[in-house]
This record gives structure tokens, sequence and C-alpha cells, in this order.
């Protein structure tokens, strides 16, 4: 049996045409924000929906896209962002971005991440997430 390299689920983004209605939509269902960061019209949050999983709002959708185009990516947690980026690209993935470390500049102070991005074999595009914070 192998060890896993991911250790879950970290977020789901989309991006959204009306992002005030979006995020109050959200705060309704009693998901709050725990990150945000950028200005109209390139703001973005960080919602906590719990046991460590989120929901990634950005603003700057098409309001005529179908929803199933809203989606811009998934996120997978992992404790090695370049172990699993290997593993995906020998498992037959593309690489979208290599990894990298990235500070985040939210407006509840800096987010600093390791990821990477990959095109799986079907299309979808996973980042492997990696912090402490989040």
């Amino acid at each position: 049996m192998t060890t896993s390299l991911i250790s879950g689920f970290h977020h789901t983004a989309l991006r959204v045409a009306d992002f005030d209605r979006a995020i109050k939509f959200y705060q309704e269902l009693g998901i709050e924000t725990a990150r945000s960061w950028g200005d109209a019209p390139k703001r973005a949050a960080m919602l906590n929906a719990g046991d460590g999983n989120y929901i990634e709002v950005f603003e700057g959708g098409d309001a005529d896209a179908p929803s199933e185009a809203r989606m811009i990516h998934f996120a997978l947690r992992t404790p090695d962002v370049d172990a699993v980026h290997a593993a995906a690209l020998k498992a037959g993935a593309q690489e979208k971005v290599a990894p990298k470390d990235v500070e985040i500049p939210s407006h509840q102070g800096p987010l600093p991440v390791r990821l990477s991005f990959v095109i799986a074999p079907e299309g979808e595009i996973i980042e492997f997430f990696q912090n402490e914070l989040t």
C-alpha cells in the first residue's frame, strides 16, 4: 500500500458575475469569509465551509456562461506539493503551474502557501495546496 500524497480536499474555486450576491448567499447559509483579497473588479474570497473545506469565489465571471463553466479548479490539500505534483505528471497530467511559494496578500494578513496546478487527463484543473493557516 502506498502512502497518500493527499491529506484532504481544500477548496473549489468559482468565478461569479455578481460577487456581492454570491458572498451574501453563502453567508446566509452560515458560511463565513476566512480570507479576502483584491479590489473591485478583481475581488476574491476564501469562504470557510467547515472541516478545513473552502469555497473560493472570484469576481469577474460571465453572467451568460453556463453554470458548469463557472468552476475554475478544485484544490487538494497536501503536505508535499512537489511530490504530489511529480506523481500527477507521472500519472499522465500536464503541468499548468510548477510548484512555487506564493504569499496571498489577504485583507486578514498574508497567507503563505506552496501550490501547483496540473491539467488531469480528462481536462479538469487541479491545484495542489499546502499551507498551515487554512
